[in-house]
């Protein structure tokens, strides 16, 4: 049985009580004072062993009068870290470095096209060996991928005269949502490195391709929630948009929505995870849940992911293309035989004509 506070013990520690004396009740929040009071002897004994009480899961302890053995409320599992640990280390970095950014002036093209940039189901955290599946994947390879790819990307659309650049985000850039290494759902996953790592090495992915894209033209930040990250995913979408608060090139759509609309020229854009509605509903679902910009658009198109392979089809309504990944077979995927060809891939826009060209930058 729990042990609970008595009222004088309450007060001792300073608790106001109300409802409940619960020592477990999530609305009294201890400092360390208070912690090492209520656990003196664990602390004690592990003082005596010469060993940190946080390191501590359980305690045994065994005298001639008697034999106790508890769970020390002071661990700390290597594997938990927690939210807080990772939001303190996100805020010292954006306390060391606020960036500031001054206003970019652009030239009006004579010609101006939409080039959208859509590095698609990521896994930033993913782990595959070449000695099961015949293909290296981690989560460095992952954040070169991206870099290269989005590289590929923009030295094939020099050709056109880009005056604006949708960049499509989320859709699985993490590979896992839980310190226990699983998705949202909690499917296990095979991965690469701790969650927090991964975290922060897709915040800087994100930071550091934005920036090389604000070199070309002002970009639109689209997020789409994803199955695997579908939390972390959104806490990183947030991060970015807070990193880029006072850029006046950079415009952002990181709500929770499952599908996102943007429009260019007469052109209507939906994107989404590709998870959750089925592609043939797409169209409708884009008339209902934009229909203002459905109106007042010739050409619809919607870009979904989650599949790691390239399919196309027009449908009476919509023109609905899913992305290829630059992400390879796990071992899982590998063994049921779902391999795809990994790519990031990029699509260019003109106002009146809808999509003009599809640009892919293969990894071999």
């Amino acid at each position: 049985m729990r042990k609970r506070l008595d009222d004088k013990t309450a007060t001792r520690l300073g608790f106001q009580l109300k409802e409940r004396n619960d020592i477990g009740n999530p609305k009294y929040k201890l400092n360390s004072s208070q912690l090492e009071l209520l656990n003196s002897g664990i602390i004690q004994s592990s003082n005596e062993l010469e060993v940190d009480p946080a390191t501590v899961k359980h305690l045994w302890k065994k005298t001639k009068k008697e034999s106790i053995f508890v769970k020390n409320p002071l661990y700390v599992s290597p594997m938990e870290k927690t939210y807080f640990d990772l939001r303190d280390k996100i805020v010292k970095d954006l306390k060391q470095y606020a960036p500031k950014f001054d206003k970019i002036n652009r030239d009006k093209k004579s010609e101006p096209h939409l080039l959208i940039v859509d590095p698609a189901d990521v896994h930033v955290g993913k782990l595959c060996t070449a000695f099961e599946t015949g293909t290296e994947y981690n989560s460095q390879i992952a954040v070169k991928r991206v870099i290269s790819g989005v590289d590929g990307i923009l030295h094939k659309a020099k050709g056109f005269d880009i005056d604006k650049i949708l960049f499509i985000a989320g859709n699985d850039i993490l590979h896992t949502d839980t310190p226990r290494r699983t998705t949202t759902s909690g499917t296990p996953q095979d991965t690469d490195g701790m969650w927090y790592e991964n975290f922060l090495m897709a915040k800087q992915l994100y930071v550091d391709v934005v920036m090389k894209l604000l070199t070309v033209a002002d970009v639109h930040f689209v997020f789409n929630p994803s199955n695997h990250d579908y939390m972390s995913g959104f806490f990183l979408a947030d991060v970015i948009q807070t990193y880029f608060k006072d850029c006046d090139n950079v415009t952002f759509d990181c709500s929770i929505a499952h599908r996102k609309y943007s429009s260019y020229g007469n052109s209507l854009i939906g994107t989404t995870h590709g998870d959750g509605a089925k592609q043939q509903d797409l169209g409708m679902l884009m008339s209902v849940e934009a229909k203002d910009l459905w109106a007042k658009s010739e050409h619809r198109y919607f870009y979904t992911h989650h599949v790691h392979h390239k399919t196309a089809k027009d449908y009476i309504n919509v023109t609905v293309e899913s992305l290829r990944s630059p992400s390879p077979a796990d071992s899982w995927h590998h063994r049921n035989g779902y391999v795809n060809k990994a790519a990031i891939e990029g699509f260019i826009h003109c106002k009146n004509n809808g999509q003009v060209a599809r640009l892919t930058h293969i990894f071999n």
